[in-house]
């Protein structure tokens, strides 16, 4: 079951017509909301509004915001012109989508003709956070390629949440963007990760693509239990179109959990068990006590045997970061509180450069 209030909006912070962060009175406490006017409407000062307030009761973190469900004085919509594909499907608010894959899509007849993607590198990750390191030091190194992003529905759903996504695209660190499964709102529309991954070489023309799951992950502190998991699959679909599989992998050190200490017991599953074929899995050179350990793990658990590893210098992270003025965060961690975390992204871009 989820848990319903109505609020009422007491303060519009920001609208970007896909995205609005809202104030809204319930019971007499003002508290935050999000809005998706292309689910929902428009929403303006002084309507009530229906509220999924589920997260917030939950004391959740990525997610933990009230969404609106319904706007009492605007109840009324009209349902967007082209596309036969539901997202959300079999919900009360699932949302109709042109898929490049359908036939009256202009796409339709590329998605058929795809033969390969021809070695095309595709880097694949667990966290959204990954995201933002990785392109800038792609970009930074690489200006004239075109990098695409592909969204899977292993979190967060609308694309619009991702303020990452935004300012990346705003840079031009991101060109395109492909949304699939059930999460939704990227420049392409996709059904699963093998049309997206040829809707990127065939109709946006990428030199890389990028992959990970929207904000958040579900995490059960268990081997398998993870949405993360995602990646052994994902790897294998490039592989057997005739890409070039490139795994990042989850470090840290700044993780008060054991389990996740250097190579995250994440990356450890998905690599060790999960994934089917040879990836190239580069991983920096961090200081020695560090890398000894991620060294450690990698034998212990036979990485070394099955992949492609390669260990690389990069001190130009944050300088990658500050170029282009870009903020991150993972787990309420900025870059100083886990900079391993995100050097691990940057390097697979370094990885890439010309």
């Amino acid at each position: 079951m989820i848990s319903k209030k109505i609020g009422k909006v007491t303060k519009i912070v920001s609208q970007n017509g896909k995205l609005d962060d809202l104030r809204v009175d319930i019971d007499g406490d003002e508290q935050r909301a999000y809005n998706y006017p292309l689910m929902t409407g428009i929403v303006n000062l002084g309507d009530e509004v229906v509220l999924n307030t589920t997260a917030v009761e939950l004391s959740l973190g990525t997610g933990g915001y009230h969404y609106v469900i319904a706007n009492l004085d605007n109840l009324e919509s009209k349902m967007t012109e082209g596309g036969h594909i539901m997202k959300l499907r079999y919900t009360p608010l699932q949302v109709k989508v042109d898929a490049v894959e359908e036939q009256e899509n202009e796409n339709h007849e590329r998605i058929l003709d795809f033969k390969s993607l021809d070695g095309m590198p595709v880097v694949v990750g667990t966290l959204h956070s990954m995201l933002t390191p990785f392109a800038a030091t792609y970009k930074k190194n690489n200006p004239g390629k075109k990098l695409a992003y592909i969204m899977t529905d292993g979190a967060a759903l609308p694309i619009y949440f991702s303020k990452n996504v935004e300012t990346l695209k705003e840079k031009g660190l991101v060109d395109s963007t492909v949304t699939i499964g059930n999460a939704f709102g990227g420049d392409f529309e996709c059904i699963n990760i093998y049309t997206a991954l040829i809707t990127a070489k065939e109709v946006i023309g990428a030199d890389c693509v990028i992959v990970t799951m929207g904000p958040g992950i579900a995490g059960t502190g268990t081997k398998y239990g993870f949405t993360g998991i995602e990646q052994g699959p994902i790897l294998d679909a490039i592989s057997k179109l005739g890409g070039r599989p490139i795994a990042i992998p989850r470090i840290s050190f700044a993780d008060k959990r054991d389990r996740h200490r250097g190579i995250s017991h994440h990356s450890i599953t998905v690599l060790g068990e999960i994934v089917n074929v040879r990836v190239e899995l580069p991983i920096t050179v961090y200081e020695a006590e560090k890398l000894e350990r991620i060294k450690s793990q990698v034998v212990d658990c036979g990485l070394d045997k099955k992949h492609r590893i390669t260990y690389i210098e990069n001190d130009e992270t944050k300088d990658d970061l500050d170029e282009f003025g870009l903020k991150v965060k993972t787990m309420g961690r900025n870059y100083e509180d886990d900079r391993e975390f995100f050097e691990a992204a940057s390097t697979v871009a370094l990885y890439l450069r010309d």
